[in-house]
């Protein structure tokens, strides 16, 4: 027969099963991952669900090769940078045709983004589109095009642009109509240019600090622009006076978090003692939802049979000291 636990070891004992639970629960908060590769996270962007902004949830994943990827309704694209004081973020399009490819244009698909996100193509894209049918395409200089028929310039495409003369990287020279500029609207103007154009590729205006107006060069890319939700709290959260938290939600409610080293707060972290005190004593209680039912029935049991057992314990000189209670 094994032996019997003596009296004194009892609570020790009950006090290790309490330690295990609490280690349980704190285990549940998982700490916000600050980068993926080398493109730094930070709000409202999270790669780990309950991080960041809600408006921003599922929409970026860390690949298992370490790439930032950006999910869209037409796939998944590589993010290549992420600027938060200019707030983009650049991808690039592998269906896209580029430079090696020369005049040999392969089947493509236009890209396309969630309009219920706040993402939104920036006005700093430029679209060249190759071989379209001007039966159903405007294919024209457009400065000419557009003085003698002004209503109608934004449907137009500019076979005189630019970009359709110096294409960033490439040694040689689209002719002809082969190659025109367009400026979308939005999204489904890419795709409705597709039905008439064998390919296109998107290039974006990157700036560069030189002095105006060269401030700006072409680079192959889209350039894809957000908002950064700012409120009181989140600004509360991340103050390092109040202990430098990260901004977070509930997954279930998506509801405003402080996600700090310890656990979540409503605010700010300094505020996270109160909040562990309440979370403690519901775990106590059998009430957190971190531990299962069986463990929190087996703290109430020895909760029971510890307060049954002092009931008989001698009292010495009528007084019970403080230094052995658990409660």
């Amino acid at each position: 027969m094994g032996s019997r636990l003596t009296f004194k070891q009892k609570p020790m004992l009950l006090l290790v099963l309490i330690h295990s639970l609490f280690t349980l629960t704190r285990s549940q908060f998982t700490a916000c991952r600050t980068s993926c590769g080398d493109i730094p996270i930070e709000y409202p962007f999270g790669i780990d669900d309950g991080c960041g902004s809600p408006y921003y949830r599922y929409i970026l994943v860390c690949s298992e090769s370490g790439k930032l990827e950006v999910r869209t309704p037409s796939g998944r694209y590589v993010v290549h940078n992420v600027s938060y004081a200019d707030p983009h973020i650049l991808v690039t399009d592998p269906f896209m045709w580029n430079c090696e490819d020369g005049e040999n244009y392969r089947p493509t698909r236009p890209f396309s983004l969630d309009t219920s996100t706040r993402f939104k193509l920036s006005p700093q894209n430029e679209y060249l589109f190759f071989n379209c049918s001007e039966d159903h395409v405007i294919v024209k200089p457009k400065p000419i095009f557009c003085d003698r028929f002004p209503e109608r310039c934004d449907s137009s495409c500019d076979s005189g642009s630019y970009l359709c003369r110096h294409m960033p990287g490439c040694s040689f020279l689209m002719s002809g109509s082969s190659c025109c500029s367009y400026s979308p609207r939005a999204t489904e103007s890419l795709r409705l240019m597709l039905k008439y154009c064998t390919s296109y590729t998107s290039v974006y205006w990157r700036n560069v600090g030189a002095p105006q107006p060269y401030n700006q060069i072409p680079d192959y890319g889209i350039r894809i622009d957000f908002d950064i939700p700012v409120t009181t709290r989140c600004l509360q959260c991340q103050d390092p006076s109040k202990g430098s938290g990260t901004c977070g939600f509930d997954t279930e409610t998506q509801s405003f978090m402080c996600l700090c080293k310890e656990g979540n707060s409503t605010s700010h972290c300094k505020d996270f003692d109160t909040a562990r005190h309440s979370r403690r004593v519901n775990v106590i209680a059998g009430t957190a939802t971190a531990v299962s039912a069986a463990g929190a029935f087996g703290v109430g049991a020895g909760i029971w049979y510890l307060k049954k057992v002092r009931a008989k314990a001698p009292v010495t000189c009528g007084v019970q000291s403080n230094e052995n209670r658990l409660f």
